[in-house]
């Protein structure tokens, strides 16, 4: 039975490229994939095209291609992105450039265009669609003035469109996590848009790659210290046949592991009801799969069912939703914990005379509870210092700049043994994100694919 080796790469904007590029160099792969988009980095994405319209990508596009592009030349495989953000036509254009600059002739670069509709929203409504949020059902006018962004999620077909077109490399904007991963076993397999199984399969075979090292001992909370070669954790490889089963492994010589329970975690990663994982897809059905160790470093992976695919995409969009000003303070032993305490009940008091009102206020004490929260117990012993952090959610920017006036004077005029005041940040501004889910018609009739060749 023919496999196809499909490789990870980056799981976020700024990821390491070190594994990337030893999977370019000796994994064998006919593909390598990138998943770069959070909403967090569709925000940022936003801010730096509102300062430049020739942004709105992951500027380290640049440096992977860089590194990749000619291991692609050499060893025949094919880049699939979806690090064109917010501009996924800039993303081209600058991969088309460093293709250049290498002397790339002939590279086949495809751009997939249409999941942005910021500019579409009231046509969208003049059509019948629905674009309250799904989750509270408020009207979309209450955010419309504020909002940042607004990204349809698109599934793998139009990335195996531009398969299908001769692309090497495919940039695409917001893709689902896994959709850089299914298309190229749509492609390669031909399956069609109605083989549930398989896409199943493949959806759970790009959900373990998604999130680079994860899969392969990173962020492990099995006996992780006696995992090898953190220092260059391999990401995930992906050997899959026709009939959609896998085996999971990483670059040979790479740092990490691979083992059932590695796998068992990722797989149950931002996963709400496994056995109804929705993409736009398919919806799969985790919870059917089976796993089984397959050698060192390797996890066969079978099972995984699919049932039709939703009607509907799921459309995010993100808005300026206030202010956070926030500071931080330590305090040594004696009673460090004591003197923080203190510390918070004068600012508090201070906020009160001054009639400084904030929506939120949260407080923490790094050292103590800032992980845990409420969970913690009540210190039972003397702690060696504790820093106190205090941020706030402001309507405006100088609303959230003055609350960290109110820490230096707590030097002379607080509790003792302050130390490594670690001072006032500025002002940062905050999102708020909001859902509606679309008819996929509405989204998938302006999908547009753009393939140009390099010349030199």
């Amino acid at each position: 039975m023919r496999t196809v080796r499909v490789g990870a790469a980056q799981g976020f904007y700024g990821d390491s490229l070190d594994a990337a590029i030893d999977t370019a160099k000796r994994g064998n792969i006919q593909y390598l994939s990138f998943d770069c988009l959070a909403e967090l980095t569709m925000a940022i994405l936003a801010k730096d095209k509102a300062r430049d319209p020739a942004l709105g990508y992951t500027k380290d596009i640049t440096l992977a291609m860089q590194a990749l592009l000619p291991f692609a030349r050499k060893n025949g495989f094919k880049i699939l992105t979806n690090a064109g953000g917010i501009h996924p036509e800039g993303a081209g254009k600058e991969v088309v450039r460093v293709a250049q600059s290498l002397g790339l002739k002939g590279l086949k670069v495809a751009v997939v265009t249409g999941d942005n509709v910021m500019d579409q929203l009231e046509a969208l409504e003049a059509r019948g669609v629905d674009l309250a949020d799904v989750e509270t059902g408020r009207p979309l006018k209450e955010v419309r003035d504020r909002l940042m962004f607004a990204n349809a999620y698109l599934g793998s077909q139009p990335i195996v469109e531009a398969l299908r077109r001769g692309a090497d490399v495919v940039v695409t904007g917001r893709t689902t996590d896994t959709a850089q991963f299914l298309a190229p076993l749509i492609y390669e397999f031909g399956w069609s848009q109605n083989d549930w199984d398989q896409l199943a399969q493949g959806i759970l075979m790009g959900h373990l790659m998604e999130c680079s090292a994860q899969s392969t001992g990173g962020n492990f909370s099995g006996r992780w210290w006696e995992i090898e070669g953190m220092d260059r954790m391999g990401y995930p490889v992906a050997e899959v046949q026709e009939n959609g089963d896998f085996v999971l492994t990483k670059t040979e010589g790479t740092g990490g592991l691979v083992t059932v329970d590695t796998v068992k975690e990722q797989m149950l990663y931002e996963i709400h009801n496994p056995r109804a994982y929705i993409t736009p897809d398919v919806v799969a059905n985790f919870a059917a799969a089976r796993l089984r160790r397959d050698g060192e470093n390797r996890v066969a992976v079978s099972g995984a069912a699919g049932t039709p695919r939703p009607d509907t995409l799921k459309l995010v969009m993100g808005y300026e939703s206030g202010y956070m000003g926030q500071a931080m303070i330590g305090y040594s032993w004696p009673d460090a914990l004591k003197k923080a305490r203190a510390a918070e009940s004068i600012v508090r008091k201070q906020l009160e005379r001054r009639g400084w009102n904030y929506d939120e206020i949260h407080v923490s004490y790094l050292g103590y509870d800032s992980l845990h929260g409420p969970t913690v117990h009540e210190a039972d012993a003397e702690l060696n210092e504790v820093y106190l952090r205090m941020a706030v959610r402001a309507k405006t920017r100088a609303e959230a700049a003055r609350f960290g006036r109110l820490f230096p004077p707590l030097a002379l005029n607080g509790p003792p043994n302050l130390g490594g005041a670690a001072g006032m940040d500025a002002p940062r501004q905050l999102l708020g994100m909001w859902s509606a889910l679309v008819p996929r018609q509405v989204i998938e009739e302006n999908v547009n694919i753009e393939v140009v060749e390099v010349t030199v």
